[in-house]
């Protein structure tokens, strides 16, 4: 790879706290050693939008040159500040193809990865470090295919990247849902009721796992196991009615399926082939009350999952993938993902996420019979449990 002289941010997908933190220290080690940065607007929108020797306010919209100056006070929010979409460059629906990119008799959806290539090109960016999920990162493989040099970062609160152990973003989504579950036994306890929790997570159900594993809940749902609601009922007023307290909680993802059933989807679908999740869980309350008779709060914490300051986990990992980042274009190499495996910081090819899909260890850490999570025989086994 040729030395590097300019790099370019982006981050796409949904936005989770970190993603400042690890560009604020991105930029700040480029700075230091003599790099330029840019920042590309809305994810992979901005590279598609972004036009050669086009009107100078258009691109404005898309691309932000960036100096520590710029970027000094952003880790202490959460968010983006370079803002997010969901992008996709290789299937680029007709809604969303750039006007200038328009043409008649186009089939869609559209590759416009040439496009893309041709703008880093003509911006004369040596590297680029695309900060996103499994969605995000696939298309950075897709760029890597075409031999565009990147060094991608994970994120992602529900921890479903292959290929690394953690993502930036599940920390605190783990944190946001630990305080809101033991928050919520206040009024579900006051009014002896059964509580249920929807937590995000479409093809893995850690965040439900890991949250009620932490908060010590009475049950947990995730999308790994189709579950028996009538056997579920069963077993949440079992716990309701064995508690001095007079009340029960439980967690479920909101990519959990019903024995028989389907995963619960809304909307259209996006650029990588999703629909909106959600539902599982009112329709489970409503079956629950129904089955026991027993008035059930039911609460979907959704966003503010993802809401906020990170925690210092999260600060911790989005800073050090930041340097893992750049040690590795300072080092010459491209064509990686920064990651943690068993506790290590390391880095992977970029295509590893395109081979598999992350999902709970269900032998290992669940109990498929009592809808709970199961935490045994831990030693040797890394930090985060897999």
């Amino acid at each position: 790879m040729r030395k590097i002289k300019k790099i370019a941010l982006l981050t796409g997908g949904g936005d989770v706290p970190g993603l400042n933190s690890a560009m604020r220290q991105v930029v700040s080690r480029a700075e230091a050693a003599g790099i330029t940065v840019v920042g590309f607007r809305r994810g992979w929108g901005g590279v598609a939008n972004y036009r050669i020797d086009g009107d100078p306010e258009w691109n404005r919209q898309w691309l932000v040159p960036l100096d520590y100056s710029d970027v000094r006070t952003i880790d202490r929010t959460g968010g983006t500040f370079l803002h997010t979409s969901r992008t996709n460059p290789a299937k680029v629906r007709e809604a969303d193809m750039p006007v200038h990119l328009r043409q008649p008799g186009q089939t869609y959806p559209a590759d416009i990865t040439g496009t893309v290539v041709a703008n880093l090109e003509a911006l004369e960016i040596d590297a680029l470090i695309p900060i996103g999920g499994d969605d995000t990162l696939s298309y950075a493989a897709r760029l890597n295919e075409a031999g565009y040099p990147q060094v991608a970062i994970p994120k992602t609160m529900d921890n479903d990247v292959f290929g690394t152990d953690y993502c930036i973003g599940f920390g605190t989504a783990i944190t946001r849902s630990v305080q809101v579950l033991n928050d919520l036994r206040t009024p579900i306890g006051s009014h002896e009721r059964i509580g249920l929790v929807e937590l995000f997570g479409r093809n893995s159900g850690e965040t439900s796992l890991v949250a009620s594993y932490l908060a010590n809940v009475h049950r947990a749902v995730i999308s790994e196991v189709p579950f028996d609601v009538e056997k579920l009922a069963e077993m949440i007023l079992r716990d309701k009615l064995d508690n001095p307290s007079h009340y029960a909680i439980m967690t479920i993802s909101e990519g959990a399926i019903p024995t028989g059933g389907d995963v619960m989807e809304t909307g259209e679908t996006d650029a990588y082939g999703h629909r909106k999740l959600g539902g599982v869980g009112l329709w489970a309350a409503e079956r629950i009350k129904e089955l026991t008779g027993h008035n059930v709060t039911y609460q979907q914490l959704g966003y503010m999952m993802r809401c906020g300051a990170p925690d210092s986990l999260d600060r911790m990992v989005a800073m050090n993938f930041a340097n893992l980042a750049m040690d590795t274009l300072l080092d010459g190499r491209s064509g990686v993902m920064t990651a943690l495996q068993d506790g290590r910081y390391t880095t992977v090819g970029l295509d590893t996420i395109t081979k598999g899909i992350k999902l709970v260890e269900v032998d290992r850490f669940y109990d498929v019979d009592e809808y709970r999570p199961v935490v045994r025989r831990i030693e040797d086994l890394p930090m985060f449990l897999k």
